[in-house]
């Protein structure tokens, strides 16, 4: 039975709707020559080599006029692609062909046969703690008034579903055109690079068009099962999934991201938050109409005769009051806030519970647990706040204040002196109760921003703050200066800190600091009994590749629960992933059972970044799987951990990490050629011209890879379909364990080590994107001769690293086992291959022919990238 057919025919169903505007709009000339590409493309992967030369003649000969058009046709059916294939994955008729269709249900099942004790499923569901923390890293290609349309879109194709009389059927295709010509006619690549308030914006965007659905969904999901399986359900404040953000908070080499933008970020997620839930209270004000009362709740509402409409709509009527001061709160940079504003969450809380409780007492909970437990649901979920905010800043710029603070009052050069130096001034100031700043102080622009910040911080308070991040974070004073400017600062709450430990050095380094950190007095009892360490990947991955990266993130998070155990202190590991598998990216559910044993005690926290969060929560239904898959993998690696690694298993796997470290290295590092073949083979510097995130691609302009941020690195390399950083390396370890006669015990890894069997299947889905023949194209066109030799022994590399691990995991087909995932990469296929020709075309012109460059090769080569990363799914 073919699983895939729903999902291709409504591909082709948009594809023909597709097809007809760009009839309508460009003449059946074109969509002639769009369709010829599309057939050759086809047969070119189909192995016809002679229509594979036919279609890059094709696309080298279109004149200038037909090269937007063409491009966009094939980035604007990518697009549709992927949501044809996000709504089959929440469809009833994708639920029979894809990977974990119910985690919720298949997780209860899995514990029910392991006969696990009921007390102890209640218990973990009760610690379960999920932070999301949304973040707009500069990859997020599609514009939120195009993802308006995509959804509108997706809504059409649930409404096919359904048994529609033809003339229904004709009024919903009607609609589909509808949609499909908007998007034709809007701009896919924005004008300007968006703001960090933009970012922020998209962010509350995703909240209100299908978390706001989804989270209350998901909980009702998760409360059936459970009361099924123990008994007993969800507590009625469970908020087992919460949702930080760095938009507007993510300052490091992020000049926009100033004291000021923060304010503003965190005034209009306030702001947003009223609007939801005044929208909310609308709904149930209209449908709680009931006259019957609790005594608790006639002593509020006195003799109404409508009691709960009449507390609803007071409260209804204080965010209204509070949304409209917030209002004119961001057009004044200070403004006194009122006493009579909605600003603590119990202020919300409190009458939905009263009226709650007086639904139960009076026999109508049928009607308490509808939409009011919704609200209630978000009340604890997003609060008054909507997204907790993340600070993060680099560990030298907190020092560059001390540093000039102590040359102003003469105590010699903060910066200057050693980790024991610093660490006793801060800790003798952190115990001093006399302010440490002078007030005639006058310090530099930079130093100013950095006080400025924590000013924001201390006025804004825990409900509307998360975590302290400190990026390049590898000593304990790096967390005490922290503390020392928030305390500087007034700050009335103790905000979590985190190191964020990110390079190969800085991840081996992590325990031996947090030691050290966690045997200073003052700072245990600071931080009552919680620590959170943030675990970076994508620099790592940079720094060592994908091998010596994962290795090292393991090891550091072992060592780290085993220090914080000993401490008696709860550790919670916040994981800096990204959409990609060099990034630490891949299927969630797998990675997250691929952790340490005890890594998810103290609850799990993770970035969500750019365009994944888009394919994870873009739309209600996917939103709420997306959130079973994360809980349904919390609840099972807490419940039932995986073993703990063999000493053969370590052994084994310390050495591939070294070997493929050494590998990767010997290439990106040390041979001289590698930095101008990059740039020679991939768009890495026409990527600085998409104007995708608010953050500039590079920390500093002139340097070589190691100053390229991890993201475009990972993008440029996707673009030509060579995937470098995903697997170099790791084929060259794993052949060199091959040949030491290693093949049973890596069997033995793969079979009882998910972390192992989890390294191996991201390597698998690599391989699979991955394309040679694509990448020598872009050689041809765009390496100079001088450089080719490079790009030719990388190819060799990754078709032996490709032949290797087929015969690893005994079979001849990759992700033979995830057929959906396959089925999905090959599908795009036939459309991304001619972006990436045109792409090659179009950088060559660009490069080699200046002067015939005009706005519309430009715009169409921003295209080419755009549709790439949208068929490749994870740009960065």
């Amino acid at each position: 039975m073919d699983h895939y057919a729903a999902l291709r025919s409504n591909v082709g169903l948009l594809g023909t709707q597709l097809g007809d505007t760009i009839r309508s709009q460009l003449g059946d000339a074109l969509l002639e020559r769009v369709e010829q590409i599309r057939q050759l493309s086809k047969a070119a992967r189909q192995g016809e080599e002679l229509q594979a030369d036919k279609l890059k003649q094709v696309l080298q000969s279109l004149t200038d006029d037909e090269l937007l058009p063409v491009a966009r046709a094939f980035a604007q059916f990518l697009n549709l692609a992927n949501l044809a294939e996000q709504h089959y994955s929440i469809s009833r008729i994708g639920q029979a062909s894809i990977e974990k269709p119910e985690p919720l249900a298949e997780l209860f099942s899995l514990l029910a046969d392991k006969q696990l004790d009921r007390v102890q499923v209640q218990q973990a569901v009760a610690n379960l703690s999920i932070e999301l923390v949304l973040t707009a890293h500069p990859t997020e290609v599609s514009r939120r008034t195009l993802i308006h349309k995509l959804t509108e879109i997706a809504l059409c194709l649930t409404e096919l579903e359904q048994d529609l009389t033809p003339a229904q059927q004709q009024r919903v295709e009607q609609r589909l055109s509808e949609l499909i010509a908007q998007a034709w006619h809007t701009n896919e690549i924005r004008e300007q690079r968006p703001t960090p308030v933009d970012e922020a914006k998209s962010g509350f965007a995703v909240i209100e068009s299908s978390l706001w659905q989804a989270i209350p969904d998901f909980l009702r999901e998760l409360d059936s099962k459970l009361l099924a399986a123990t008994g007993q359900g969800l507590a009625l404040d469970a908020a087992p999934v919460k949702f930080s953000s760095w938009m507007g908070g993510d300052r490091d080499g992020n000049p926009f991201v100033t004291a000021k933008v923060t304010r503003q970020v965190l005034l209009l997620s306030r702001w947003k938050a009223a609007d939801l839930f005044a929208k909310d209270l609308d709904l149930l004000s209209s449908e709680l109409s009931m006259y019957q009362a609790s005594p608790a709740l006639t002593e509020v509402a006195g003799e109404a005769s409508e009691p709960y409409r009449l507390v609803l709509n007071k409260l209804r009527s204080g965010l209204l009051h509070t949304r409209d001061w917030l209002t004119e709160a961001l057009k004044h940079d200070r403004l006194q806030r009122p006493q009579d504003l909605i600003w603590h969450n119990q202020q919300l809380l409190e009458p939905l519970l009263l009226c709650y409780q007086s639904l139960l007492d009076c026999g109508m909970a049928v009607i308490a647990n509808g939409k009011l437990l919704d609200t209630l649901r978000r009340a604890y979920a997003f609060g008054l706040t909507l997204l907790k905010l993340d600070i993060r800043q680099d560990a030298g710029r907190h020092a560059q204040v001390f540093s000039e603070l102590t040359q102003y009052l003469g105590l010699g050069d903060y910066g200057a002196w050693d980790e024991g130096a610093r660490q006793a001034f801060l800790l003798a100031e952190l115990a001093n109760r006399r302010p440490l700043f002078p007030k005639g102080w006058q310090p530099s622009s930079d130093v100013q921003e950095v006080l400025d910040t924590c000013d924001i911080v201390a006025r804004h308070g825990s409900e509307a703050l998360s975590t302290y991040v400190i990026s390049m974070a590898g000593k304990p004073s790096d967390v005490l200066a922290v503390q020392l400017l928030l305390k500087e600062a007034g700050i009335s709450f103790p905000m979590p800190v985190a190191p964020l430990f990110e390079t190969l050095s800085d991840l081996q380094n992590a325990p031996d600091c947090m030691r050290k950190l966690l045997s200073i007095d003052w700072y245990r009892g600071y931080i009552n009994g919680k620590q959170e360490v943030m675990i970076g990947y994508s620099d790592s991955a940079k720094d060592a590749g994908v091998f010596a990266a994962a290795w090292a993130q393991y090891s550091a998070q072992e060592a780290l629960v085993a220090i914080c155990q000993q401490a008696k202190v709860q550790l919670t590991l916040f994981h800096g992933r990204g959409g990609t598998i060099g990034r630490g990216g891949g299927p969630a559910h797998a990675a997250i059972l691929s952790q340490p044993p005890g890594s998810l005690a103290g609850g799990l926290r993770v970035t969500e970044q750019g365009e994944m969060i888009r394919f994870k929560f873009g739309l209600p239904k996917l939103a709420e799987r997306s959130l079973a898959l994360y809980a349904s993998a919390v609840l099972e690696g807490m419940l039932l951990p995986p073993p703990v690694p063999k000493q053969s298993w370590r052994t084994l796997m310390s050495q591939l990490a070294e070997d493929s470290c050494q590998a990767y290295r010997a290439v990106v590092r040390h041979n001289k050629d590698f930095v101008p073949y990059f740039r020679a083979a991939t768009p890495e510097q026409e990527l600085g011209q998409l104007p995708l995130g608010s953050r500039p691609a590079k920390r500093n302009p002139t340097g070589g890879v190691e100053s390229l941020r991890a993201i475009p690195w990972i993008f440029a390399w996707s673009q030509n379909r060579l995937m470098l950083p995903a697997w170099l390396g790791a084929g060259a370890a794993l052949a060199k364990a091959a040949e030491q006669d290693n093949a049973a015990l890596l069997d033995e890894m793969q079979q009882q080590w998910p972390f192992f069997a989890t390294r191996m299947s991201m390597l698998e889905m690599v391989f699979l994107k991955a394309d040679s023949d694509i990448a020598a194209y872009y050689d041809k066109v765009l390496v100079p001769d001088e450089l080719k030799h490079l790009g030719q022994q990388l190819r060799e590399q990754l078709t032996a690293d490709r032949e290797l691990l087929l015969k690893l995991i005994h079979s001849d087909t990759l992700m033979a086992k995830e057929s959906w995932i396959r089925e999905s990469i090959m599908l795009r296929n036939t459309y991304v291959d001619p972006l990436h020709i045109l792409q090659a075309e179009l950088l060559h012109r660009v490069r080699h022919q200046p002067d015939r460059v005009n706005p519309m090769i430009s715009r169409a080569l921003m295209v080419t990238i755009a549709g790439i990363a949208a068929g490749m799914r994870n740009s960065g």
